[in-house]
């Protein structure tokens, strides 16, 4: 799972992504209830950016007496069938959660290093996502995601990542050339056929010290 990745910059959101970054967004290390950029279209089918908070459910909507709940990432298996997500799923509100890196913890050396993920040509790429509006203070309209993530056991890159006896899993990255099929994509079932491994040898992946939240 992936609870930490950096967004793009406001330039890299425009050559990359053809719209324009939200005013208040550039190049953030996201953490949960973090507000990012997230890309989606709007009623009329036009792809737009707007800030979300990172987790389906904020933790200001927390449900009473919920002590611990995290929303940030959504297993394909079964974002169909938990309440949380299923009926965004079912709807389909589907959104593209651009990024430039990722960070995972990498437990070769015996303890938790901190490593980042990124492309290997250096651009940035699209994690897939889904996305549902909360009822604010005051009436306000919030935004919210969480970021799909697949199984990754097999996977000669991200199955380096977790603690050892742990399942691997790897977010779901939404090859460019799909990302209009993506956010249009209006059936459940036609959605869940985007969410596959995404090749390693277009990845890389380093060592990258933690930096203050």
């Amino acid at each position: 799972m992936c609870v930490n990745f950096q967004s793009p910059t406001k330039g890299e959101f425009q050559q990359y992504f053809a719209v324009d970054c939200p005013s208040e967004m550039d190049s953030l290390e996201i953490w949960q209830d973090y507000c990012a950029p997230i890309i989606l279209n709007d009623d009329d089918d036009q792809r737009i950016a707007v800030s979300a908070s990172f987790g389906l459910v904020p933790q200001h909507h927390k449900p009473i007496g919920v002590k611990h709940l995290s929303t940030m990432n959504a297993r394909a298996e079964t974002i169909s069938s938990l309440r949380n997500y299923k009926p965004f799923w079912q709807a389909c509100q589907l959104c593209l959660v651009p990024a430039k890196y990722i960070y995972e913890p990498c437990y070769a050396s015996g303890t938790a290093m901190r490593w980042q993920i990124g492309m290997a040509d250096g651009q940035p790429f699209a994690i897939a996502g889904l996305w549902r509006t909360w009822s604010g203070r005051g009436g306000v309209v919030e935004c919210a995601f969480t970021q799909i993530t697949i199984n990754a056991d097999t996977h000669p890159l991200m199955s380096r990542f977790h603690k050892p006896l742990d399942e691997k899993r790897m977010v779901a990255i939404i090859a460019p050339s799909d990302y209009e099929a993506w956010l249009r994509c209006r059936n459940p079932a036609v959605a869940a056929t985007f969410l596959k491994p995404y090749p390693a040898e277009w990845m890389t992946a380093q060592a990258s010290p933690l930096k203050r939240r």
